[in-house]
């Protein structure tokens, strides 16, 4: 029988991101403090695109995403965006990008806390967008587990195919 093991990914469901913007563009139509600013929120590709007449709008435009996102259990750490930037004309954007896969650096910073403060026994291999841990003793990955949950690498960690 083969070692227990699990898999560690980052994914975000997008169905879950579209319901949340969805929410969030009929909350900003109907607001009165969003009336006549030109506020808008949608998907540009991969991304969602922010517009308002103002930063200050941009960014209570996307406190409002942030508050739907997370009534539907996404991390937050999942968004990366900047500073709003002038789109022409007196409007500015911003642009959030959905992070989906953890990043090779990212990926060889959690081997390397795998294998300094884990237990012994455990390995920990990249592969792709993800990171496959096995070990002889369940106990020894629910340890695993916990450790990675207490750490912060800046991005939302799921744990799947635990055998």
């Amino acid at each position: 029988m083969a070692d227990p093991s699990f898999d560690i990914v980052s994914k975000v469901d997008r169905q879950e991101v579209d319901n949340a913007l969805n929410q969030a563009a009929k909350e900003i139509a109907n607001r009165y403090d969003f009336k006549d600013t030109g506020s808008s929120i949608e998907w540009s590709g991969e991304k969602v695109e922010i517009r308002s007449n103002s930063d200050s709008r941009v960014k209570a435009v996307l406190e409002v995403f942030q508050e739907k996102l997370v009534k539907r259990g996404i991390s937050l750490k999942a968004l990366q965006h900047g500073e709003p930037q002038p789109a022409g004309g007196n409007t500015s954007r911003l642009t959030v990008d959905i992070a989906q896969g953890i990043e090779d650096d990212k990926a060889k910073a959690i081997a390397k806390k795998i294998r300094a403060e884990g237990p012994k026994g455990i390995q920990a291999q990249i592969q792709g967008d993800q990171l496959r841990v096995s070990g002889k003793k369940k106990d020894d990955l629910q340890a695993v587990i916990a450790l990675l949950k207490d750490s912060d690498f800046d991005i939302p960690l799921q744990f799947t195919n635990y055998r």
